[in-house]
């Protein structure tokens, strides 16, 4: 009897894949990630290969993959139809869920991308405000618009408040109509707004801004002067929606915008994002109420469709079960203080930066407040570290470790054995 060895259909796929894109990838992950499949807080690529999963689809797998309550809503309502662009029961339901949880909102407008939740929400801004200029802080991420590539990932960060244009294809114009400040530094935000408030539209900010917590006082102290001039303040949740508590990081935070903008963990792992906020200002996307000069013109062949509704109100349900949150900020405490543990042992100049369900490493001593400090980090260690972890079967981006409700004590101590075996290999080859 012949055994035949499988055929591992990776190399394939990676030809494939360089020909007909770019990159040979999506833009997300390198060529020769391909996965196959995902089942709690576990995924497998193509060549069979296991991994514990830290980065779950970029975020939006937070009760895990494949989560059976969530697979069954979906399975139950493809037979009835995936899209029918009109309204539809479970839109409305989910609509509702977010108003329900989330302190900010009182209306819900649906999209499918994060990018375009931000996009429409500074829109909206400038709609309500009649005026043009958005503040954001540099190394926030708001999408892939022009205006969010404006200071999102600087190399060389010029002077406060003019932003740099961080993409190709985007007109110099574009920069002129962003104001661009320092995440944690209130002194700067407040001298900004006071000098040109008469041009903000709006100040949209990740409240976690990608790795770096807001310091104390900061985000109450945004809030109040955005409130004492009448400027609306968007919360950008697209990351920390439902992932921080059940309200989201305003909740955590104690903090409530005008805006918000939600994405990842509501749509359950399908394209769904969305604007949440005042009524006042979502007033703008109604037709009927606004003038034509006033009405902010929407519209999205697949927004608010069936399949990622019930997938989200499916995904929803389980995080509003008891111990949810506190279960998912243990795993996420215990990973952040082995890790910090473990890269002290090594002698590695380094730091865990973060909130429990989303975390990372900065391999640097020195005090991380905003993004300029992040600059300060040895990003080739960093590289070179993830490349070891993958080969020990852990999956993460270049940067943040998600943690998630499917996680478990299994995967912890996998995961504390390849950061273990990793650090030591790292330390060998200095």
């Amino acid at each position: 009897m012949n055994i035949q060895t499988p055929v591992d259909p990776t190399n394939d796929l990676v030809e494939t894949a360089k020909r007909v894109l770019p990159g040979g990838s999506f833009g997300n992950m390198p060529a020769e990630v391909i996965l196959k499949e995902g089942k709690g807080g576990r995924i497998w690529d193509e060549a069979g290969k296991e991994y514990v999963d830290f980065l779950l689809g970029s975020g939006p797998m937070f009760v895990g993959h494949a989560h059976p309550e969530v697979t069954a809503a979906v399975q139950a309502q493809v037979p009835f139809g995936t899209t029918f662009f009109g309204n539809n029961r479970h839109g409305i339901a989910l609509a509702e869920a977010i108003v329900d949880a989330v302190p900010c909102a009182e209306q819900v407008r649906f999209v499918c991308s994060g990018t375009e939740a931000d996009l429409y929400a500074m829109r909206a801004a400038r709609a309500f405000r009649k005026r043009d200029k958005i503040l954001k802080f540099e190394g926030g991420y708001h999408g892939m618009s022009d205006y969010a590539l404006v200071s999102l990932a600087p190399k060389n960060p010029g002077n406060f408040p003019r932003g740099s244009i961080d993409s190709a294809g985007i007109p110099k114009s574009v920069a002129d109509e962003m104001v661009v400040a320092a995440f944690n530094d209130i002194d700067m935000v407040r001298s900004l707004i006071e000098e040109q408030k008469d041009e903000l539209a709006g100040v949209i900010v990740e409240p976690f801004q990608r790795l770096i917590p807001p310091k104390p006082g900061f985000l109450q102290a945004l809030r109040e002067v955005t409130a004492e001039h009448g400027i609306p303040l968007i919360f950008d949740e697209v990351v920390t929606g439902f992932r921080f508590a059940y309200g989201g990081a305003q909740e955590y935070y104690g903090v409530t915008p005008d805006l918000c903008t939600l994405g990842k963990i509501v749509g359950g792992g399908f394209a769904l994002a969305a604007i949440a906020g005042r009524a006042d200002i979502m007033a703008h996307f109604d037709r009927i109420t606004m003038a034509d000069e006033d009405f902010i013109f929407q519209v999205g062949t697949l927004s608010g469709n069936p399949v990622a509704s019930v997938a989200g109100l499916a995904t929803l349900d389980v995080l509003k079960q008891p111990g949810t949150y506190e279960k998912v900020f243990a795993t996420g405490r215990t990973l952040m203080g082995t890790l910090q543990e473990l890269l002290n042992r090594s002698g590695f100049k380094a730091q865990v930066i973060g909130e429990p369900p989303l975390f990372d490493i900065l391999f640097t001593d020195q005090p991380v407040k905003d993004y300029r400090d992040t600059l300060k980090a040895d990003t080739a260690i960093l590289k070179r570290f993830n490349q070891l972890l993958r080969a020990r079967g852990i999956m993460k981006g270049e940067s943040k470790y998600y943690v998630s409700l499917a996680h478990t004590q299994a995967d912890i101590d996998h995961t504390i054995g390849a950061w273990t075996d990793a650090l030591k290999e790292l330390k060998a080859g200095r």
